[in-house]
């Protein structure tokens, strides 16, 4: 093999290994030298779970870019997004932190957003969504199985019990004290059941009788019948109380009429005051119900006419007239 030979070996060699590793470089960088540069976007997250540079930033699960750096900014972090100056990111739109598997890398994913809020330009922060990771919910998961071993440990502990034995033991012994009582208390279900098979008692008879089922449906349409009366009474009763509010109807004047009822003020005040008169003995009602004298000569004026009548049984008609009235006068 001559020296040319070998020179150019070698520098096929050399050529093949700088191509082996720019193709290297090209997939670990994915592709971040040969691409355009676009703009940035700065997207702050409470945590980045693990979020790197070179990681994907997708939309509707389309690849627009790549995180070209993350840093801390006071007691969040940041990521730099670096999009594509072809793709559009709306003012609205949120990214948050996606999981491409259990085994695969994180990546940051944006919603669309709505076209009409605008755009963001370089350099503008996005809005972000705060999303829980695989960590958290481990121990979430974890959290949640102590708990349940916790409960199955105190109902374990409840079943069993300690040394005067737990929730079955104690069953058991209420069983076996009661054994005897349990065995009346079902001989008396079972008489009672045949009883009614047979048509005993008034549930037997309700049962087994169609008359008494029919008879019940009447009672209950009576009931409903007499519910409905006075459901409607009452309505009645309320509409006269509605009138007599209102002042309507000879109640309700009387009850909101000023003038009817000065009018029975009036008609008082004059009831007792001749009341009073009468008790009084004044007028001739009132001498008539408080003077005895009165009573008196009307009495012996009856006993006169009285004696008059009887004496005029036998006398003619002249003499009666003038025997009555030398009686009377």
């Amino acid at each position: 093999m001559t020296n040319a030979q070998m020179s150019a070996r070698v520098g096929l060699f050399f050529l093949l290994g700088v191509a082996l590793i720019w193709v290297t470089f090209e997939a670990l960088s994915r592709g971040s030298i040969t691409r355009e540069k676009g703009y940035t976007l700065v997207a702050r997250f409470p945590n980045l779970k693990e979020l790197k540079a070179g990681d994907d930033v997708r939309m509707a699960g389309v690849r627009i870019g790549t995180v070209s750096g993350t840093r801390l900014a006071g007691r969040e972090a940041e990521a730099v997004l670096l999009i594509g100056k072809e793709f559009v990111v709306s003012k609205d739109a949120r990214a948050t932190i996606a999981m491409a598997g259990l085994l695969g890398g994180n990546y940051v994913t944006i919603e669309m957003g709505d076209d009409n809020s605008g755009t963001l330009a370089d350099g503008n922060q996005i809005p972000t969504a705060n999303t829980p990771d695989l960590n958290s919910m481990v121990a979430q998961i974890g959290d949640i199985g102590k708990k349940i071993d916790q409960a199955l440990g105190q109902f374990s502990g409840a079943m069993e019990g300690g040394s005067g034995g737990g929730l079955m033991a104690k069953l058991d012994r209420l069983v076996d004290d009661n054994q005897g009582r349990i065995g009346e208390i079902t001989t008396d279900l079972r008489d009672i059941t045949n009883k009614l098979n047979q048509g005993e008692g008034s549930l037997g008879r309700l049962i087994n009788d169609p008359e008494g089922y029919d008879r019940l449906l009447a009672a209950v349409e009576e009931f409903r019948g007499a519910s409905a009366e006075a459901k409607l009474f009452v309505s009645n009763a309320q509409g006269i109380i509605d009138q007599v509010k209102s002042g309507e109807g000879p109640l309700g004047a009387l009850i909101y009429d000023e003038e009817a009822g000065q009018s029975i003020k009036i008609a008082a005040k004059n009831l007792r005051e001749i009341s009073d008169k009468l008790n009084n003995g004044s007028g001739t009602l009132g001498k008539l119900i408080n003077d005895d004298t009165l009573i008196e000569e009307a009495q012996s004026t009856l006993r006169k006419v009285d004696r008059a009548v009887d004496g005029l049984a036998d006398q003619g008609p002249i003499t009666a007239v003038g025997t009555a009235a030398s009686a009377l006068f």
